[in-house]
């Protein structure tokens, strides 16, 4: 009874701010308290104009608004010049012409007389829009195949012909007494069926050019491409996995009935699914299959096989592996393939040979424990950053072989591979110019919390900075390649758009201005990013939250960030937009707050990207308690009075904090928490603690809810109900854990309209008022 007196008055109670009040029911608002910032900058395809996503009203959602050279400010722009801003055009370098699909329908349109002409449309939509390496060539794909458009003849044509399902063969028609008879006594049957016969040899004789019917049978098709001179199209199939999908209940539903709709599978090798890569030959009229066993390292098995007696003599045998859609060069000379292993420790490039049906393997990679990092996704179903340079033999890619992300070269004419960039940062982000002979890069150069952004030669050289101040730089380069729009945000100043030439060291011109004026009124600070030694001598970053002398109250509060792969100890505007703001109001209280990037994160390498590896709720909470260890010894910080608290990953670490090390937290916050691993999702877990039916080890050892008997101090834990991402059956199970042990310093909140990512105000309101009750009950002395 008293915690809910407090929190009712909590909220008309006011926090004494540097030049205002700060309010919870204010700061939950989200944007809508800060200002709607714009996303989804583009830029019209004459250079001119640039559109972006924009709420400046605070209406119920996003509309599209415009700039130019000249503006005083944006416009809002009309409904049909939107929708048009959004569509993805293809367009050859200096071409006037370009191509799109709206709504499943092919157009061009000429940038230089405006003019739109619709060329193909039917009742199934068209999809996935490929240039030719002719101009005028179009491929597009319509009911799993290929068709092919040429401008200049003005025809369409299927080139491809598969079908789902096995091939119906005709049953001949069985003779009978009467059938037979027919024929003895009549020579006008027998007339017939000579004529039939003779017209059934002559339409054999002349060959169709459609392509024959393939049938595919039951697998999944996937990944159907045509080269770019359209004598080949490549696809991938898959086999169905037999895999049991979770439910979820939703109780508040517009009819009054529940609904239980499916969400995810369970981490498991039943996902594990034999695939083919296929190729189909326009000339010759034909399928066939590339096998790719003679890829390297393909029967490797991985280290922690020794930990198991049942898989150390395991027979070997091929990886199952996902190969991905070829990319090619210009001129359609090149193929290249981008292939992982289904439990994502390797990955190979290799060239295609289309007519022979072969391949050269040029690059492969292999980690321990699994591959990922800017330009690599962490999922074996994606492809990686590839493409080609202007002279068509040479290959560009993304490696963390050297322990960070960097940017390479392959000449296929001289097979010889070559690095770019080095250094102890991440090549973030790459696009190459039209000419294609120089690469605008995204990196994290002068710190890891930056994103700054700069030209290298394709040839390779220094880097030539162009936008190096501190925080973040979001950049579209218009299609003259003469102008920048830029996204940028610092720590305290959320994100505008602003213009800039494409130049050595430029400056930028801000055009939006998204900032509310009640947020302007609060003095919102700069959180020191700082770097402390984990115990075992990395260098770990943190956002420190640090009150005023006089109002220091000795008591600190800890932040973990969800994801685990995500970075908030930067210097640009967080996604944890609500959090910080939250940290502020902590800091106002005489909280010392610190947010700390956990071993895990991305934005530092290869190693503290897999220091998780088989063991989460490891290095990534001992990096937890060594923060509070620098803060009690730097700060002075009362070691018995620092609580915990974060949301997703965040969450779990929480847990594992007040289960695993009971103590070392008074209290913590745990928001929709996985409390199972075994019950998470398959892509994401899989690659860091292997697979439950492999590596019972990691999982027992990475899961709260083993360690239910050890909770010491006051837990309060929330979770939406309609979460699925991380289900609401998660946090039941350790609940009854909780009440089977006779635990009783615990409270469950439940949010019934909730998912993982919460959007009502009124939930965030409730959500960060037990929170901060929480804290002030447990952490503040009476």
């Amino acid at each position: 009874m008293t915690k809910n007196i407090f929190i009712a008055a909590f909220l008309i109670f006011s926090i004494k701010g540097y030049n205002q009040t700060l309010k919870l029911e204010e700061i939950m608002k989200g944007e809508s308290f800060i200002g709607n910032q714009p996303t989804n900058g583009r830029w019209s395809l004459d250079s001119k104009k640039v559109y972006f996503d924009w709420n400046p009203t605070n209406d119920l959602g996003a509309s599209t608004y415009s700039w130019q050279k000249g503006s005083v400010k944006p416009v809002l722009v009309e409904p049909k010049e939107a929708a048009f801003s959004k569509l993805d055009f293809k367009r050859k370098p200096g071409s006037d012409l370009v191509y799109y699909l709206d709504n499943g329908r092919l157009f061009s349109y000429s940038i230089a007389s405006k003019t739109t002409k619709k060329i193909y449309q039917q009742s199934a939509p068209i999809s996935n829009l490929e240039l030719g390496s002719e101009s005028g060539i179009v491929f597009f794909e319509q009911n799993d195949n290929i068709f092919k458009y040429n401008a200049k003849e003005g025809s369409v044509l299927q080139i491809t012909n598969f079908s789902k399902g096995e091939k119906k063969s005709k049953t001949p028609e069985k003779d009978s007494f009467l059938k037979t008879q027919q024929k003895e006594l009549f020579q006008f049957i027998r007339d017939a069926e000579a004529k039939k016969q003779w017209n059934l040899a002559k339409s054999k004789a002349v060959k169709s050019d459609f392509a024959k019917e393939y049938f595919y049978g039951k697998d999944n098709f996937y990944n159907l491409k045509a080269n770019p001179n359209g004598t080949f199209a490549t696809f991938c199939l898959a086999e169905e996995a037999d895999v049991k999908k979770e439910k979820m209940e939703v109780f508040i539903t517009s009819d009054g009935y529940n609904q239980s709709p499916e969400t995810k599978e369970k981490v498991s090798t039943a996902n594990f699914v034999k695939t083919k890569f296929g190729i189909y030959s326009v000339a010759k009229d034909s399928v066939y299959f590339v096998d790719f066993s003679k890829l390297s390292h393909i029967q490797d098995v991985p280290k922690y096989y020794e930990s198991y007696d049942n898989l150390k003599s395991k027979a070997k045998e091929d990886k199952l592996i996902v190969a991905q859609a070829p990319v090619y060069n210009e001129n359609g000379s090149i193929g290249i393939v981008e292939i992982r292993s289904q439990d994502n420790k390797d990955r190979w490039l290799v060239s295609l040979n289309l007519e022979s049906g072969t391949f050269k393997e040029i690059e492969h990679q292999h980690d321990e424990a699994w591959i990922a990092g800017p330009g690599i996704p962490s999922y074996s179903f994606d492809s990686g950053i590839l493409g080609f340079l202007a002279d068509n033999e040479t290959l560009y890619f993304q490696s963390e072989v050297t322990g960070y992300s960097h940017l390479y070269t392959y000449n296929f004419k001289s097979n010889k591979k070559a690095q770019l960039t080095s250094g102890n940062w991440e090549v973030r982000d790459v696009t190459l110019s039209n000419d294609k002979k120089t690469f605008y890069l995204t990196t994290n150069t002068t710190h890891p919390g930056n994103r700054n952004y700069y030209k290298l030669a394709a040839s390779g050289g220094a880097l030539e900075p162009v936008l190096t101040k501190d925080g973040a730089h979001e950049v579209v380069v218009s299609p003259d390649e003469k102008v920048l729009l830029v996204r940028y945000s610092y720590k305290n100043i959320p994100w505008d758009l602003y213009i800039a030439d494409n130049k050595k060291n430029t400056s930028l011109q801000q055009i939006t201005s998204s900032v509310s004026e009640s947020f302007k009124n609060y003095k919102w600070r700069e959180p020191e990013v700082i770097t402390f030694k984990a115990q075992d001598g990395t260098p770990v970053y943190a956002r420190l939250y640090t009150p005023k002398t006089e109002t220091s109250n000795k008591a600190a509060v800890i932040f973990v960030h969800g994801a685990g792969y995500l970075q908030n100890a930067h210097n640009y505007w967080s996604n944890y937009y609500r959090e910080y703001m939250f940290h502020n109001m902590l800091t106002d209280l005489g909280y010392t707050v610190l947010d700390i990037d956990y071993r895990g994160s991305d934005g530092y390498g290869r190693d503290f990207r897999t220091g998780i590896y088989r063991f989460m709720g490891g290095k990534d909470l001992t990096d937890q308690l060594d923060g509070k260890k620098y803060l009690v010894e730097k700060y002075g910080i009362d070691a018995d009075r620092v609580g915990i608290y974060g949301g997703s990953y965040g969450g779990f670490i929480t847990l594992m904090g007040m289960l695993t090390t009971p103590g070392e937290f008074a209290s913590g916050a745990a928001l929709r928490s996985v409390t199972d691993w075994a019950h998470y999702n398959h892509g994401y877990t899989g690659n860091i603690l292997n697979f439950p039916e492999t590596d019972p080890i990691a999982y027992k050892k990475s899961s709260p809810i083993y360690f239910a008997d050890n909770l010491k101090g006051n837990l309060v834990m929330l979770h939406g109900m309609v979460d699925d991402n991380v289900e609401y059956k998660d946090i039941v199970r350790l609940s009854q854990r909780f009440i089977e042990l006779e635990k009783k310093n615990w409270t469950l909140a439940s949010f019934p309209v909730e998912a993982h990512g919460f959007k009502e105000t009124y939930s965030w309101i409730d959500e960060y008022s037990r929170i901060l009750n929480l804290f002030n009950s447990t952490l503040l002395k009476k």
